[in-house]
């Protein structure tokens, strides 16, 4: 069988949580137990599905459930908790690294490590590739 085309359709996340794919999409959730409640909050057997993974839960959830909770004042008084953590940290100017190297605020860091696990979602890749060849 010959495939054209495949067409993915995901589920728009309501402007009130539309912060949901961003924050989902920084590494911060894998430290913050918080920010991952909310999906468990969403829908829960999803979450379980979705072998907690924040990525790929958002890619799955239904629209409606997306809206019923944007409308849900218990959920987003705690998403607009966690919003407002999160903004926070990424907006903080009183880090380590700004306070100990003033002149390079502006440079861009990225680190790059196959040994070592960040979270159970995310899949480590290290060790064995050469066998992958053959």
């Amino acid at each position: 069988m010959y495939v054209f085309n495949r067409i993915t359709v995901n589920p728009q996340l309501p402007k009130r949580i539309e912060k949901l794919s961003e924050i989902a999409n920084n590494l911060w959730w894998s430290w913050n137990t918080e920010f991952l409640r909310l999906f468990q909050k969403i829908d829960v057997d999803l979450w379980e599905q979705s072998n907690k993974n924040p990525v790929k839960f958002l890619k799955h959830v239904s629209q409606e459930r997306l809206e019923k909770v944007a409308k849900d004042i218990p959920f987003l008084r705690e998403y607009d908790k966690i919003v407002e953590n999160f903004d926070g940290y990424m907006n903080s100017k009183n880090t380590w690294f700004s306070n100990k190297y003033p002149e390079n605020k502006n440079d861009l860091i990225a680190y790059f490590s196959a040994e070592y696990g960040l979270d159970q979602t995310i899949p480590i890749y290290s060790g064995g590739l050469r066998n992958s060849f053959w």
